[in-house]
């Protein structure tokens, strides 16, 4: 088996804008479609500040924010190498969860500084006005038109495997290095990706290990490697991932923090496209081939292909679902799929 480092093949950077402030950060940038690193944009934050004085001087300004609210920790021991995955028989992650106090799971860290393979504690995804209120008082981007759900990770050298968000991002480096590490979305059938409903983290991932990929078992994945793009974030620099795009992150340093911004293009009461996703599972896939290519007809009509002309020989007033779905509308819909789905 040849197995080596991906980053030795990746040979395209992201994109790169710089001597942007947060004040002039604005919607045409955070509506790249391709992903987008703005070197500094948050240097000028406090929590980035004093990141760069040292480690205990972030974590003091960390611990003056905490609510002593209990956090949930992914534990992972030394032998899995940071790797954030599934077990080796893909019967169980080879991490467990631990509930504990965010003061608590950083001392955890900090006493595994020292360590050359110390295991891995992460703390992901974690609303902050929740846990850390006051924080974005000082540390924040003008973004609140849309509606964004803010979250802060924070732990020590691991690796979180490539998988797509719906909701747009931006992520800012406040503490620690990150390697960035994104393929556009139609490397979906070379990325390898493993199951739907069963997951580390609530997205499917690419089950390649992009410190050893294993190109016997997954060829493709040398197609991929060659749209792939790569960065390497210091403290205050920011990256924007577009919708959908595929992102692999490593968390470099024995201290790491991030924050970031996700947020829809669609209204929230649309819902989750992934819900459709596994419902067009359930009722489709395991169709005939004829009633398939049908339904995929159907899809493109009313879905993928809609054409308001297709629709213009029905009154307004009784196109129903046919019309710009509304709140009322999605409400409608989620009571009949509840009664079809008893």
């Amino acid at each position: 088996m040849s197995h080596q480092h991906v980053i030795n093949e990746i040979s395209l950077p992201v994109a790169e804008a710089g001597d942007i402030t947060v004040a002039e950060l604005n919607d045409e940038l955070l509506s790249s479609e391709t992903p987008l690193v703005i070197r500094g944009l948050t240097a000028d934050w406090p929590a980035v500040k004093q990141a760069l004085v040292s480690t205990d001087h972030v974590i003091d300004y960390l611990q003056g924010f905490d609510t002593n609210n209990a956090v949930t920790a992914l534990h992972a021991p030394p032998e899995a190498g940071g790797r954030i995955f599934y077990s080796e028989d893909m019967t169980a992650f080879n991490f467990e969860y631990r509930r504990m106090a965010l003061k608590e799971a950083i001392r955890q860290i900090q006493l595994n500084v020292d360590l050359p393979s110390p295991p891995s504690l992460y703390v992901g995804s974690t609303n902050v006005d929740h846990w850390l209120p006051g924080f974005r008082e000082h540390n924040d981007l003008p973004v609140q038109h849309l509606a964004p759900l803010v979250s802060i990770w924070i732990g020590n050298q691991s690796r979180v495997s490539a998988h797509y968000d719906f909701p747009s991002n931006i992520a800012c480096v406040v503490a620690g290095h990150r390697r960035v590490i994104l393929f556009p979305p139609e490397q979906l059938p070379n990325l390898y990706v493993g199951p739907l409903d069963f997951t580390p983290a609530g997205q499917p991932i690419s089950m390649v290990d992009f410190h050893a990929p294993d190109y016997e078992r997954f060829p493709r994945f040398r197609d991929a490697v060659e749209s792939a793009q790569m960065t390497l974030l210091e403290p205050g620099d920011a990256i924007v991932v577009p919708s959908m795009w595929w992102h692999h992150l490593e968390a470099l340093d024995s201290f790491n923090v991030l924050v970031n911004y996700w947020w829809r293009n669609s209204p929230s009461f649309l819902g989750p496209p992934l819900s459709a996703l596994q419902h067009a599972i359930l009722g489709l896939r395991d169709l005939p081939e004829t009633q398939r290519k049908q339904w995929r007809d159907l899809f493109d009509f009313y879905v993928f292909k809609a054409d308001p002309e297709n629709f213009e020989h029905i009154p307004e007033t009784a196109r129903g679902v046919l019309n710009p779905i509304n709140d009322q509308t999605a409400a409608q819909i989620r009571k009949m799929l509840r009664d079809k789905l008893l």
